[in-house]
């Protein structure tokens, strides 16, 4: 067996071992120590080649491995007849999001479970994102701390705390009664983490990729889980449509301008999956603000050249999404936009509330969208205070760069 292969069961049977585990025995730390043992002797194991089924063979050893630690340490309270229930998991049947509690259990439910138990409110947000890479994804502490530029050790302490939470406060890995809500944390802790992948907050990189393939990783596999939830494949189409960019967005280490973009360098085949999901999710007539700004990517991704872009088109969009979410972040965006459409004097107008409520002040790409804008309306001498401001609010030192060269 290769190295490759065993990563490859790995990516695909880590959240789902941990997750039947963790609902079994109601302890995430019992559910992981036992499913990374069981993963130790999968490579003694599977030398000569992966089984039939190896989802099955790590939950059954996995399973062994935790009756063989409660035997030693009687610390997990579990029944063994409950053995004989596991068995190779299916995908869940179709069913509304808000359906999903009444649902008989479906075989593969486990590890919706366990997402929304990392997602759960009671945790910190950081929380719940690293939670979700470390459980569900099965990245290593040290994966998640170097991508988040978080010590190590610091992360790993956190980890320890939420699931000393989870099991005092008596969090459950099952889907919650009300789950509509919850899901939405979950869509929400998603997007950061893509987020922050597809426009680093901090260090020297402006993109990083491991953390956007990640969280469309999530996505796709919330979308097989919830395949009748509009908006989680609004998330999904979102985050594919904006990551077929990502080899257009840098140039020798500095970023390039969405209208400087070489658009052949798009990823056509993410564009054609993107687009075909967002056409899904539309089908559902349940309109939600990740479609919203799905449609804004895939008018963007449609356009040929940037000057072929349906600016009008994106405004109204995004006044939509400014109705549906108010938001001061989207109203930046809408003012780029209505800047493109209709003039950059109309763009100020928009953008001026946002700069006098001081609510985003730190945030570098307000001040870098009123530069932009003040430098087409014909002042240069204010645009060049805004472009230094936008420098000054950036965290990440590539960006901050090319904020610098524009303002000089």
């Amino acid at each position: 067996m290769s190295a490759g292969e065993l990563e490859h069961a790995f990516r695909e049977e880590w959240g789902a071992v941990v997750a039947t585990l963790a609902r079994r025995l109601g302890d995430l730390q019992a559910a992981e120590d036992a499913a990374a043992e069981a993963f130790a002797a999968a490579a003694t194991a599977w030398r000569d080649g992966v089984p039939p089924n190896p989802g099955g063979w790590l939950m059954l050893t996995a399973w062994r491995k935790a009756v063989d630690a409660h035997r030693r340490t009687a610390a997990v309270a579990v029944d063994p007849q409950v053995l004989a229930e596991i068995a190779p998991r299916a995908q869940p049947e179709e069913a509304a999001v808000d359906d999903l509690a009444t649902q008989p259990r479906q075989p593969g439910d486990d590890r919706l479970g366990l997402i929304f138990a990392c997602c759960h409110p009671a945790l910190a947000l950081e929380v719940r994102v690293a939670m979700t890479l470390r459980y569900v994804a099965g990245l290593t502490t040290k994966q998640i701390a170097a991508a988040f530029l978080i010590p190590e050790p610091t992360l790993a302490q956190r980890l320890v705390r939420a699931k000393r939470k989870i099991r005092d406060a008596g969090i459950r890995f099952d889907i919650p009664a009300q789950p509509a809500q919850r899901l939405r944390s979950v869509r929400t802790v998603v997007y950061l983490v893509f987020n922050e992948g597809f426009a680093a907050s901090g260090g020297d990189e402006l993109i990083r990729k491991e953390l956007c393939e990640e969280a469309i990783w999530l996505g796709r596999l919330l979308r097989r889980l919830l395949p009748a939830d509009a908006e989680t494949a609004g998330l999904l189409a979102l985050m594919l449509l904006h990551h077929a960019r990502a080899a257009a967005r840098q140039a020798g280490g500095r970023p390039v301008p969405l209208e400087e973009q070489d658009r052949t360098r798009w990823g056509r085949a993410l564009i054609a999956e993107g687009t075909a999901v967002l056409d899904e999710a539309l089908a559902h007539r349940a309109p939600g603000s990740y479609q919203l700004q799905a449609a804004i990517a895939a008018l963007h991704a449609q356009a040929p050249r940037f000057d072929d872009t349906d600016w009008p088109q994106i405004a109204l969009l995004y006044g939509s999404l400014a109705r549906l979410e108010p938001s001061p972040v989207v109203e930046v965006n809408r003012a780029v936009a209505v800047a493109m459409a209709d003039g950059p004097l109309a763009g100020l107008a928009v953008l001026e509330p946002v700069l006098a409520s001081g609510g985003l002040e730190g945030y570098s790409p307000l001040h870098a969208a009123h530069a932009a804008l003040l430098e087409k309306a014909g002042y240069p001498e204010r645009a060049r205070a805004a472009w230094a401001r936008a420098a000054e609010t950036s965290a990440n030192s590539a960006v901050r760069d090319e904020l610098l060269r524009r303002h000089d």
